[in-house]
C-alpha cells in the first residue's frame, strides 16, 4: 500500500465516478481502476459497491475513508514542515512570555512582526517562566522573552530591551512624595506583591530585600491588572514595571533617581534551532522598535 493508493482511494470516493476520479487523479481509467483493486485484494475488504451507472462506498469503505483522508493530510502537514525548514520565512513561529510582560508587549510587536516576516505565522504562548523554559527546551514553543538573568546551556539569547521599576502610589495618598524617589526613601515601608511563580516578585521581593522594605503578607495578586486595582482602590502601594504604566486619575507613578531599579529582557531560543539566524533578524527589529516605542 502507497500513499498514492490512499490518494486514489479518496479521489474516488469523493467524485464517485471512475471516468471523473481518473482525471483528477492524472491517470487513465484503466490505471486508476488496477490501482483500487490492488488496494482492496491487499486489504481482503470491498471499498467500493460498482454497479454500470455509479460507484458507492461500501461500509467498510466509508468506515476506512477518514482514516485514508487523515493520513494524507498528515503527510501534508509534514512536508509542508519539512518545505519550512528550506525556507525559513514560512510556515509559523509559537513566541512565548511570561504573564508579567505578555499583555503589555506583544501588542506593541505583532504588527511589526506581521509586516517584516509576511509569509510567516505568529502564535503566542503566556506562561510563567519556570513552564516557558520547559516549553522552550520541549519544542512545544520556537522561542521566548525571558527575564535577564538566566543561563542555560541549550539555548541561545539576545537582549531586547531594559525597563525602570515605578513606585505606584494612590493619587489620594496622604503623604506626598517628591518626582523623582531615593530608594533609600523607602526603607521601612511595606508593598503588596505578586504571588509565587512569578518572576516579577521575585525581582521585586530582591528590591525590597536590598533596600529593607516590607512585603505585605495579607495580600498577594495574581496579577500585575490586580495590583494596580488595589493601588487605585487605596489599598496599597506597589512596585510596577514601566511597562504596566496605565494613565489614571487614581495612581500616581513616581520615578526612581538613577540608577533606578529594572528589568532586562531577552528573547531566547533553542541553540539547536533551525530558525536561530531569524530570531537573530527578529530580536534585532524589536531592539529598533521598542527604542522607538
Amino acid at each position: 500500500m502507497t500513499l498514492k493508493d490512499l490518494e486514489y482511494f479518496a479521489i474516488l470516493a469523493k467524485l464517485r465516478h471512475f471516468g471523473r476520479a481518473a482525471l483528477e487523479a492524472g491517470v487513465s481509467q484503466p490505471a486508476l481502476s488496477i490501482q483500487i483493486k490492488k488496494l482492496e485484494a491487499e486489504l481482503g475488504l470491498c471499498l467500493f459497491e460498482r454497479s454500470n451507472k455509479q460507484v458507492v462506498l461500501s461500509p467498510e469503505g466509508a468506515h476506512l475513508l477518514q482514516r485514508a483522508e487523515n493520513i494524507i493530510q498528515q503527510v501534508s502537514d509534514f512536508r509542508t514542515c519539512a518545505k519550512s525548514f528550506k525556507d525559513p520565512y514560512q510556515g509559523h513561529l509559537i513566541l512565548g512570555a511570561f504573564p508579567t510582560l505578555a499583555p503589555y508587549l506583544f501588542p506593541q510587536i505583532l504588527d511589526e512582526l506581521h509586516q517584516s516576516y509576511p509569509e510567516m505565522k505568529f502564535f503566542i504562548k503566556e506562561e510563567k517562566t519556570e513552564q516557558l523554559l520547559e516549553m522552550l527546551k520541549q519544542g512545544k514553543v520556537d522561542a521566548a522573552f525571558i527575564a535577564l538573568p538566566h543561563e542555560d546551556k541549550l539555548l541561545e539569547s539576545e537582549f531586547i530591551f531594559s525597563e525602570d521599576f515605578l513606585f505606584a502610589v494612590p493619587a489620594n495618598y496622604p503623604e506626598r512624595f517628591p518626582s523623582h524617589l531615593s530608594v533609600a526613601d523607602l526603607k521601612g515601608r511595606e508593598l503588596m506583591l505578586l504571588d509565587e511563580g512569578h518572576c516579577f516578585r521575585d525581582q521585586a521581593l530582591e528590591f525590597c530585600t536590598v533596600n529593607q522594605l516590607q512585603e505585605r503578607f495579607d495580600f498577594r495578586a495574581s496579577s500585575l491588572e490586580t495590583l494596580r486595582q488595589m493601588v487605585a482602590a487605596g489599598l496599597g502601594l506597589t512596585l510596577l514595571p514601566q511597562c504596566a504604566k496605565n494613565e489614571s486619575d487614581k495612581i500616581r507613578y513616581i520615578d526612581f533617581e538613577d540608577p533606578a531599579p529594572q528589568r532586562s529582557i531577552a528573547l531566547f531560543w533553542r541553540k539547536s534551532s533551525a530558525k536561530a539566524e531569524i530570531f537573530r533578524e527578529i530580536a534585532d527589529d524589536l531592539k529598533r522598535v521598542l527604542t522607538h516605542a
